[in-house]
């Protein structure tokens, strides 16, 4: 079965290969990145999310592995804090952390984003926005989130990650706790940011230790209780 692969919006906007229609140009395209701001800001503000926590993590992970049981765990956790839970809405650790958060009663919020190829809203999501534009959906997790956790994941988790490092290293956003889950997984690159990045001096100690690496979700958790 061949699958059909989509051009997305970000793909129209950032790729100088393909000729566009005049409605299609980028100067056009502010309008459509203007609406799913507006409508990002609106959604949210209403939601009345109060103090939310974004959990990043692998789309890939399967439903039937311990992974996906931590996910669950994760968000059930979160939700018996007091905390919404945000994450893409997609399949995997995504959906899991949006299950617990359905099963401690808080509330749930996927933010989908545009792929060439259908992934869909997970069915655990009650708050759901679906971007054409990455960096439209960076902001909104940004805005909304009071900190972050991430499962293991691949390249869209680590982009998130270092993205929220960033910020809260350059100051941009203020005391704002990330977690990762999962020493197994996460300890490497931590030790590579430390014997390699630390160690050349292209970043501070102190940055290193922005981040918590934990296999206890009960840490975890109260690491996310620092935000305010």
């Amino acid at each position: 079965m061949t699958i059909k692969r989509r051009i997305t919006a970000d793909q129209r906007l950032l790729d100088t290969r393909h000729n566009e229609e005049w409605k299609q140009k980028a100067s056009w395209r502010v309008m459509k990145i203007q609406a799913e701001f507006v409508e990002g800001f609106d959604t949210l503000e209403a939601a009345d999310l109060g103090d939310a926590i974004g959990v990043y993590g692998s789309a890939r992970t399967p439903t039937d592995s311990e992974e996906y049981k931590l996910g669950i765990e994760l968000g059930h956790k979160l939700g018996q804090a007091g905390f919404s839970v945000i994450t893409g809405g997609g399949p995997g650790a995504m959906e899991a952390a949006n299950r617990g958060a359905v099963d401690a009663g808080v509330k749930s919020v996927g933010l989908g984003i545009e792929l060439p190829f259908e992934q869909g809203v997970n069915p655990y999501v009650d708050i759901q926005l679906d971007f054409h534009y990455f960096f439209v959906r960076k902001v909104m997790f940004l805005k909304y989130s009071c900190g972050f956790c991430a499962l293991p994941g691949g390249f869209g988790t680590m982009d998130e990650l270092f993205e929220s490092l960033t910020l809260v290293q350059t100051e941009k956003v203020g005391k704002f706790p990330i977690a990762l889950i999962g020493t197994d997984y996460w300890g490497g690159l931590v030790d590579w940011l430390r014997k390699s990045m630390m160690g050349d001096g292209k970043i501070n100690p102190d940055d290193v230790d922005l981040l918590l690496v934990t296999d206890d979700l009960d840490e975890a958790v109260d690491h996310m209780k620092q935000a305010g």
